[in-house]
């Protein structure tokens, strides 16, 4: 989405307000992968085999550290369950050291963009320690973790056979197969809008609530104090996406974890989600025959080919996005 909208209006005319939650220390180093992918992509510089990562990469890191998975030794675990590429690895160096010498999570993502050549700015949610968790039912699907960060409500196991864990581990290391019983974000209570979002906010022509999971992936965004809000206000220059078509999500987990956490898994459940939020629901033509509903929960509903299958089909999508708000 992202990709399309600069190839209509060009970089320097997007702000994206980026998802924190997904955030994990690993081998010591502080990755943020959604930052990351945003700022591959826009850089021209993702890796579209893997769908995350640098382009042109390499593993002899990841290849080396496999000697040390042992599931039996002190700590053991797999160690390698998230790939780290050597290209991206220098990001996360670069992210660690400058953490670590004061710097917020805001002043490297811009100064990681900068280097990369990203003409858009890039703002994370906050700048403050989010982590989504997410509750899942205990089972052999936990053993390439040890065991080791998982834990309930109050660091142990929780009851009723259920266990929390962190989304990288259900999303990556479980390959998001299981069903989530129940979503939190921990640190959320104390979290601040990283400098710069209310205001971009506030100023931006169009609010676009990009397609993305509207659990984990807007969500996190969303439940920043004061973030809700903003958005809220500019509800009449607000559009949104649906991330379901056909009552089906085109890529990762966001329909079983809508269904599995009680939502309606349609463009219908999508418009109640977000009615409060944008005045728009952008929904693909095979969902066509639910516009009436989608309408029906408060959103004017605008059908279109939503299917992202290259560069062309993006901006197209951008420019349906673009041409629904109300100041386009």
């Amino acid at each position: 989405m992202l990709r399309g909208l600069a190839a209509v209006v060009g970089q320097a005319a997007i702000t994206a307000v980026v998802n924190t939650g997904d955030d994990l220390v690993l081998h010591g180093l502080y990755v943020s992968p959604d930052i990351d992918t945003v700022t591959y992509t826009l850089a021209g510089a993702s890796n579209n085999e893997t769908g995350w990562g640098l382009a042109s990469e390499s593993w002899t890191v990841m290849g080396s550290l496999q000697h040390f998975n042992d599931s039996s030794g002190p700590g053991g675990a797999n160690l390698t369950w998230f790939n780290l590429g050597d290209r991206d690895l220098a990001t996360h160096l670069f992210r660690t050291g400058r953490l670590a010498a004061g710097a917020t999570l805001s002043q490297v993502t811009a100064e990681v963009a900068h280097r990369f050549g990203v003409a858009a700015r890039l703002l994370p949610m906050t700048d403050s320690p989010v982590e989504t968790r997410v509750t899942v039912e205990v089972g052999d699907h936990m053993r390439p973790f040890g065991g080791l960060r998982a834990r309930g409500g109050s660091g142990a196991l929780a009851r009723n056979g259920l266990v929390e864990i962190g989304f990288q581990e259900f999303f990556v290391g479980l390959r998001h197969s299981v069903d989530v019983k129940n979503v939190r974000f921990d640190g959320i209570e104390l979290a601040q809008p990283a400098p710069g979002v209310i205001e971009a906010i506030e100023a931006a022509e169009v609010v676009v609530i990009c397609p993305s999971n509207p659990i984990v992936s807007i969500g996190p965004v969303l439940a920043v104090r004061g973030i809700a809000d903003a958005v809220a206000r500019r509800r009449d220059d607000a559009v949104a996406v649906s991330p379901i078509i056909a009552g089906k999500a085109l890529k990762g987990p966001a329909d079983r974890m809508l269904a599995s956490l009680g939502h309606e898994v349609s463009v219908v459940g999508v418009a109640r989600l977000w009615a409060p939020l944008a005045a728009t629901l952008v929904v693909d033509e095979a969902d066509s025959e639910l516009a009436a509903e989608v309408e029906a929960e408060g959103m004017r509903c605008v059908v279109a080919p939503a299917v992202m299958s290259g560069p062309t089909e993006a901006a197209n999508l951008a420019r349906t996005v673009l041409g629904a708000s109300a100041r386009c």
